[in-house]
């Protein structure tokens, strides 16, 4: 097991974890394929949206990141004292994994990831995959194998399976509240420092839909952006209109030569009417309506449909659970909501053991 010293240079000793990697335990190729639970054929065709999170090579690399900090925090390159105490290193034995509560699986597939970045002498067998719906008491998998491994990887388990399915189960609360709607619902950048590939694909196997997944896929143009690039006394309306056709301008200049314009999603967020009429006529892809009270909403679906069409809007802003369904009866196109992953609590797992052997 490759753990206790992340070293990385070796290989298991009498329950210490002083190895480097090897696939053993997992061997999933990128993307989802049958492992996932969420169809997405069943969602509405979306002809223009962001990249979507998926359970690919970034996202098991990230996972893999996270499990050597979570090593680190756990056992700072030493050992776990307790388990090499009182358990023997031949003796063998059997978890299973279980939800406490309902919710939305996820995060089965990081839970093998991680068993595999530790070297851990443990398979886990999933029973559910990541996405599916289940009831208290739902077996999720089984782990088998060295009990000294499986003590010492418990609780880096249990955090990853009950963090990942606590966001899917809310963002699965968020869709079936705007089910019947036309709008989509959305994460965004607000994700824990580290985790923002899984929180996102949590989020999908919740139902929702990835907003971008950092500063390099889209642009976004903010109203932090507008207050430093607008010139003295330009009004707010101007400036936005401004800043766009610059943004265009940039994109196809030699500075952006990596980009292609042509598959940039151009998204600029306004607080006003005002603002809205003024960037319409620019054709941007999204416009992002912020904290726009409800009649606002509205007024600015009616303005988009007279102006053009074509844009897609997008409310924002402190959006809730409570909030989000009359929100989404204005005729918004999307709905992001930072709640989904700075706000959702971890969904209650544990391990029931089975008699150990040996």
């Amino acid at each position: 097991m490759s753990l206790l010293t992340l070293t990385r240079v070796g290989a298991r000793v009498d329950g210490r974890f002083h190895g480097a990697v090897q696939s053993r335990n997992y061997s999933g190729s990128p993307g989802c394929g049958s492992r996932c639970a969420w169809v997405l054929s069943s969602e509405p065709a979306v002809t223009l949206d962001f990249r979507q999170a998926d359970w690919d090579a970034a996202t098991i690399e990230d996972c893999r990141a996270l499990v050597r900090l979570a090593v680190r925090e756990d056992l700072e390159r030493q050992q776990d004292w307790t388990t090499l105490a009182l358990v023997g290193p031949d003796r063998h034995g059997a978890a299973d994994l279980v939800a406490r509560q309902g919710g939305v699986a996820a995060g089965i597939q990081a839970a093998i990831v991680a068993l595999d970045e530790m070297m851990a002498d443990v398979v886990l067998s999933q029973a559910v995959p990541d996405g599916q719906r289940i009831e208290a008491g739902a077996l999720l998998g089984r782990l088998t194998g060295s009990v000294r491994d499986l003590l010492t990887c418990e609780r880096i388990v249990l955090n990853l399976v009950g963090r990942l399915s606590g966001i899917a189960t809310l963002a699965s609360e968020f869709v079936q509240a705007v089910s019947g709607t036309k709008a989509r619902l959305y994460d965004t950048r607000k994700t824990t420092p580290g985790w923002r590939r899984l929180e996102k694909f949590a989020v999908r196997c919740g139902g929702a839909r990835t907003h971008r997944m950092g500063l390099y896929d889209a642009i976004l143009i903010k109203d932090n952006h507008l207050a430093q690039f607008a010139g003295p006394g330009e009004p707010p309306g101007d400036a936005a209109s401004r800043a766009i056709a610059t943004v265009r301008s940039f994109l196809a200049s030699d500075a952006a030569l990596e980009q292609d314009p042509a598959a940039m999603i151009l998204e600029i967020e306004v607080d006003s009417l005002e603002q809205l009429a003024a960037v319409l006529p620019q054709r941007p892809h999204i416009v992002l309506l912020d904290n726009m009270p409800l009649d606002m909403l509205r007024q600015a679906v009616a303005l988009r449909d007279r102006v053009a069409p074509q844009v897609e809007l997008e409310a924002s802003g402190g959006v809730r659970l409570s909030t989000v369904r009359e929100i989404a009866e204005t005729g918004v196109d999307r709905v992001s909501v930072g709640a989904l992953t700075h706000s959702a609590r971890s969904l209650d797992v544990g391990l029931d053991w089975h008699v150990a052997r040996g």
